[in-house]
This record gives structure tokens, C-alpha cells and sequence, in this order.
């Protein structure tokens, strides 16, 4: 565990287990690194170096008045990538961890990267727009705005225990563990942070960026959904990076990496050793 220095003097913490090629994890809105810790395990027991590190504003980095958007924590995470000399990378980012790769390929490139995945992620495009009508419409990320200003810590409360887990369908039991560590990890968060870094997720446009991506490219989404739905979010980025795969979690909700975690770790590692025996 440490911290690395940004462009502005920030300080970002990760922590790394394992040793072999270098696997990145970058985590989604209002969590942190601990959210990956079951795939940062099953990945560092498989013989990789797993790192994952608190984005700005949130976990155990730098609240930061300023920088809440993603050219910024693109750049954090260049800036993570070139501070520890990782080379060869796999880089795996959940939700709003998924644009912050994506920014990331799309500003620096792939030099360092040697495949890419995109779990439950807000690329390609969230918002509805004109150009995008099949997007979210702007009143969702108001009320989370709104939420999120009146009572932080019940909008977190009311996240975890519904649309996050798919905890308000029928058949679904996340635990009460999993609700709890979501409350836990948002709330650590700052609270211009995280309310900043809505409008990042949602309005960002990733079109520009998939199309960079040059690399194996795993997409995992689950059908059932309800804070990045499968076609704005999973079916879209698949069918706009070239060759991309796309695995379908059947009766999934957006936070699998706790729901679906065995099977996500299976599949993670299976990409990453699949690569490495191919070359």
C-alpha cells in the first residue's frame, strides 16, 4: 500500500498484491479501491501484480476541491501507470472505473496496455442527447444530484439497498455486508467529489475514446441492470470496439463484481491467462 503524486500535488492510494504482469483495477462511483478485493485476490493468487488504487476524492486519496472529471482521473491513472514503470497492463475498470480506462486509452494511448476490460461500464455514452436518444434521460442524474445534496449518506442507503444490487426484484438477496460496504466506501468519499463525479460518469462522452481501443478487449454486463443498462452501457461499448468480446450475466444488476463474484473472477483470470498462453 502507498500513494503516488499527481500532476496537481494530489496524493492517490493504492495498493498493489502479487507479482507477475501488472493487472489495474479502477473502481466505480462512490467507491474505492476495497470494492475490487475479491478479483484483486483471485487475480494476484493466479500469478499477477494487482494493483488498485482509490480514485481522487474518494477512499483513502486526496480530496481535491478541483479535478473532478475524467481527462483528470485519466491522467491520475497515467500518472499511477508511469510512477510504478507498469508495462504490459491489462487495465479493468468497473462502472464509472470503466470511462476512467476508457478516457485513458483515448488520452494516452495503449503503449503500456495489453488488453482492456470494461465491467458494468459507463461507456460509450450514458446521457440522452440528441445524437444518443437511446441514453438516460438528464432527470435521472438530477435526482441523484439532488439525492446526493439533501442526504448523502440515505441516497447511498437507498442505492445499495435497490438498483445497485438489484436488491427490488424479486428472487434478488444481496447481503447485508454488501449494502453495508457500499454505505462504508461512499462515505468515505468527499462530498464535492462524488457529487462532481455524477456529472462525469453521465455526461461524458466515451464514443471517441472506444474507437481507440486497439487491444483484447473483454465487456461484461449484466441483463438486469438498473444504474448503466445493458444496451446504453455493455451491448453499445461491445459493438463499437473493434473485436471486442462481450460476456452477458444473465439476471445480473449492475454491481456483480459482489453479486456474480466467483464467476467474474473466473472470467477475469481466464482472459488474462488465455492471453499470456497465446503469445
Amino acid at each position: 500500500m502507498g500513494f503516488i503524486t499527481a500532476a496537481d500535488g494530489a496524493q492517490i492510494h493504492y495498493k498493489e498484491w502479487g507479482s507477475g504482469r501488472p493487472v489495474v483495477f479502477s473502481h466505480g462511483w462512490p467507491l474505492n479501491a476495497d470494492s475490487w478485493e475479491a478479483q484483486q485476490l483471485a487475480v494476484a493468487s493466479a500469478g499477477y501484480r494487482a494493483v488498485a488504487h482509490d480514485r481522487r476524492g474518494h477512499g483513502r486519496s486526496t480530496q481535491t476541491w478541483d479535478g473532478n472529471d475524467m481527462d483528470t482521473y485519466a491522467d491520475d491513472l497515467a500518472a499511477l501507470i508511469e510512477a510504478l514503470d507498469l508495462r504490459d497492463v491489462t487495465l479493468i475498470g468497473f462502472s464509472t472505473g470503466g470511462g476512467e480506462v476508457a478516457r485513458y486509452i483515448g488520452r494516452h494511448g495503449t503503449q503500456r496496455v495489453a488488453q482492456a476490460v470494461l465491467v458494468s461500464s459507463v461507456p460509450p455514452f450514458m446521457l440522452r442527447t440528441e445524437d444518443n436518444p437511446g441514453g438516460v434521460p438528464a432527470e435521472v442524474f438530477d435526482g441523484l444530484r439532488a439525492g446526493s445534496l439533501a442526504d448523502r449518506s440515505q441516497l447511498y442507503r437507498d442505492l445499495a439497498d435497490g438498483p445497485f444490487f438489484g436488491g427490488n426484484r424479486p428472487g434478488a438477496k444481496p447481503s447485508q455486508g454488501m449494502r453495508d460496504s457500499f454505505w462504508s466506501q461512499g462515505m468515505q468519499a468527499g462530498h464535492r467529489n462524488t457529487l462532481e463525479c455524477i456529472t462525469a460518469f453521465s455526461a461524458t462522452d466515451f464514443r471517441p475514446d472506444l474507437d481507440a481501443f486497439d487491444v483484447p478487449t473483454l465487456v461484461v454486463h449484466g441483463d438486469d441492470d438498473q444504474v448503466v443498462p445493458f444496451e446504453v452501457g455493455g451491448k453499445a461499448s461491445a459493438e463499437r470496439i473493434k473485436g471486442a468480446e462481450l460476456k452477458v450475466y444473465p439476471g445480473a444488476p449492475h454491481g456483480l463484481t459482489d453479486t456474480h463474484k466467483e464467476q467474474l473472477s473466473a472470467d477475469l483470470v481466464e482472459f488474462l491467462t488465455a492471453f499470456d498462453r497465446g503469445r
